[in-house]
């Protein structure tokens, strides 16, 4: 197929703002920049509606409003809605006429509804149990979306299991006592309580702006919604073409802490003739199941845009949440035939995806060697995916397509961008631009050097990928600190792209040469590279990991007696292993980090994850693998090397507790080796709230600084 394309290139201008030189960043730049997300196309492709956040430092929060762009070149954005609380989760009428999304201006979650061209937003919800999520029936008459409820009360009309919910709110709030009581595993997750509710999915009528009643249509003790963020991708329900059946990705009905059986589920929404609701009738906790065959975990269903098609995502390994997700096919009018796959023949793990106007292509996204790229498949027998070179540059994500096809809009950063709303042209040869332009005033005011990508042979021969950020006013003549960050995952990359969090550009703009490598476990690089980090954390990965440090100290540039290497959760890991393996660095900073198996299984919330990495529990037969690769089995080691240490870790840390933080610093302790222990009470596995951030990095910073002089000599 002949393909009409322009590679466009992320190019900044060569100087600052009325020709003065460019600066370095500084930490509160990294709150400086606006934070774009989750572009929406209107249905004509003449707007895109998309999230811009602004971090307020003083008000320690961040604030999000809608934002519309026309899809022209050279156009001004404007903003849609003004709030002081958080608005997101844009999504078009089918009629191009309304934008429904969800805000916590009247409090907590809700749905709103906005015109387009103006005016005051209209809620269209007032459940005491919040709403989010919110999507839109083919025909626009509907509205499905996502609310956490006590399932015991799932089955009552609307108004008396709103009550009920409301009732049991209120109590907790007021009794003094606090405790909780829990009679099953899953009982937190990620940073919260799940306190017994489950994910529902409610529907209501829609008709000429006026709301029905909400319906929960999907009762009983089971969630609806993913629980895990890491089975889920764009939207994860849908309505079937006719709008009469709901489509949705459901967690395993049994033994949720340990399996990965995410199923595709449908429950029909028959019209109640007693006007209580969509689906209010026949109603039932017996959800039918599309994905019977697989135990591992299916989701994100999507109907093609005629109606013949159903796509949704799978793996084939239960129990591993890293496995290759593939995109399934069947046809519309045989939803319980053989599923064949559009991805088998392509090595790379499909994320979110959109279907083209044809019914016949799909456009999916997925990590690629260091980027995060999108690829082109069709629905016919053999075909091979295609890399769609106008959506590769840098790492791109949430795209959307007009209803002809003929514009779509996307985010795309790099790691010297941040996230702006890309849009691509078909009427002039998919040229793409920027349209919200959002940071272009900030980035020209600072010197943000783009990365350089080496390649290094790691274990057994194997290439490792390695980026190389070096700081502004780098001088090649001279002598650098070395800074080895080691991303988390394992199952991650290290990517071309810009995070709020970990920002490789903050850390090059202390003065010093940061490197990124990709090592056995990163995705990207098949599905062989990923899974080789299984069940040998401290094997190949370290080796490759090592080879790239013995890469790195070979280079003229390179201070070999000044290199600090940081981490976060499975980097946190590593961090933890270098204390206890060399000598090479002269501090680590671990942050959310394994220190010891055993305890790590014994009080995480996901263990699919630490039973595939290990093969099993501790009690089973792979107790080797606990013991092989654990750094507190070498604590010993600590005192060995003496490599100073900061940890950071968090109360609400749920995915690593914070007692893999406290025994190693007790183990730093008790050993003298030079350590600081930070704990943020109020944050969880991420440091998310603004100021807790800015002292993060001033105390990391701080730390580096200390160990390891900054700077060139």
């Amino acid at each position: 197929m002949k393909r009409f394309a322009l590679l466009v290139l992320l190019l900044l201008p060569i100087s600052g703002i009325a020709g003065e030189p460019r600066r370095p960043m500084k930490i509160e730049d990294l709150f400086r920049f606006k934070r774009v997300a989750d572009p929406q196309i209107s249905p004509d492709g003449k707007w895109v509606v998309y999230t811009l956040g602004i971090v307020d430092l003083d008000a320690n929060k961040i604030t999000a409003n809608l934002w519309l762009a026309p899809t022209e070149k050279g156009a001004v954005p404007r903003q849609l809605t003004t709030s002081p609380k958080s608005d997101r989760h844009p999504r078009w009428s089918p009629d191009g006429k309304s934008i429904l999304f969800e805000s916590s201006r009247s409090g907590g979650s809700q749905l709103w509804l906005i015109d387009p061209t103006g005016g005051e937003p209209k809620q269209l919800t007032n459940l005491s149990t919040e709403a989010s999520l919110g999507i839109w029936s083919r025909d626009g008459k509907q509205i499905a979306f996502m609310s956490a409820v006590w399932p015991e009360f799932s089955l009552k009309t609307f108004s008396e299991c709103d009550a009920l919910n409301k009732k049991r709110i209120d109590e907790k709030k007021k009794n003094p006592v606090k405790a909780k009581v829990f009679t099953r595993l899953f009982f937190r997750h990620w940073d919260e309580y799940v306190e017994d509710k489950r994910q529902h999915l409610f529907v209501m009528s829609f008709d000429d702006g006026k709301v029905g009643e909400p319906t929960d249509v999907t009762p009983g003790d089971r969630d609806a919604y993913p629980t895990s963020s890491t089975f889920s991708v764009g939207d994860d329900f849908t309505f079937s073409p006719d709008g009469k059946g709901l489509y949705f990705t459901a967690v395993p009905q049994r033994n949720e802490a340990w399996s990965t059986n995410y199923d595709i589920c449908r429950v029909s929404l028959l019209p109640s003739p007693a006007g209580r609701g969509v689906g209010a009738e026949g109603r039932t906790t017996k959800w039918e199941t599309i994905s019977t065959d697989n135990h591992a975990a299916d989701g994100s269903p999507q109907f093609s845009p005629d109606g013949k098609w159903f796509v949704y995502r799978a793996q084939k390994r239960p129990g591993f949440e890293a496995d290759r997700w593939d995109l399934m096919l069947l046809p519309t009018d045989n939803l319980l035939a053989k599923p064949r796959s559009l991805t088998a023949a392509f090595d790379v793990s499909a994320e979110d995806f959109v279907w083209m106007p044809d019914s016949e292509r799909i456009y999916f996204s997925a990590d690629d060697r260091g980027k995060h790229s999108y690829f082109e498949t069709s629905i016919k027998d053999g075909a091979q995916p295609i890399r769609i070179s106008y959506i590769t540059n840098g790492t791109n994500a949430s795209l959307s397509v007009s209803r002809d096809g003929k514009r779509m809009a996307f985010t795309r950063s790099a790691m010297n961008h941040p996230n702006e709303v890309f849009v691509a042209d078909k009427d002039t040869n998919y040229d793409v631009f920027n349209v919200s332009q959002a940071n272009t005033t900030l980035l020209k005011e600072l010197d943000l050097p783009r990365p350089e990508m080496v390649s290094v042979i790691g274990a057994g021969g194997q290439r490792m990928q390695m980026w190389l950020l070096k700081p502004p006013s780098f001088d090649a003549k001279k002598k650098w600190p070395l800074v080895y960050l080691v991303h988390g995952g394992p199952q991650g990359a290290w990517e071309d792209g810009w995070s709020a969090r970990w920002n490789p550009e903050a850390w090059a703009a202390q003065g010093y040469v940061i490197a990124l490598p990709n090592p056995r476990g990163s995705t990207g690089f098949g599905q062989k590279y990923v899974d080789e980090i299984s069940n040998d954390w401290g094997g190949k990965c370290y080796e490759d990991l090592m080879a790239g440090v013995d890469y790195l100290e070979k280079q003229p540039w390179i201070d070999k007696d000044r290199m600090a290497a940081a981490g976060a959760s499975f980097g946190g890991y590593m961090m933890n292993w270098f204390a206890v393996n060399t000598g090479k660095f002269k501090t680590l900073i671990t942050h959310c980090g394994v220190w010891n198996f055993d305890s790590m299984y014994a009080s995480t919330e996901e263990l699919w994850f630490d039973e595939w990495e290990h093969g099993g529990p501790p009690w089973g037969k792979n107790r080797h693998s606990y013991d092989k690769f654990s750094p507190h089995k070498f604590a010993a080691n600590l005192a060995k090397y003496k490599t100073p240490m900061l940890i950071i870790h968090n109360d609400l840390d749920f995915r690593v507790p914070i007692s893999q933080g406290i025994e190693l610093f007790t183990s730093l302790q008790r050993q003298g080796v030079p350590s600081r222990f930070i704990n943020f009470p109020d944050e969880g596995h991420w440091v998310l709230k603004p100021r807790n951030s800015e002292y993060w990095h001033r105390e990391v910073f701080g730390w580096l600084r200390k160990h390891v002089a900054a700077g060139a000599r």
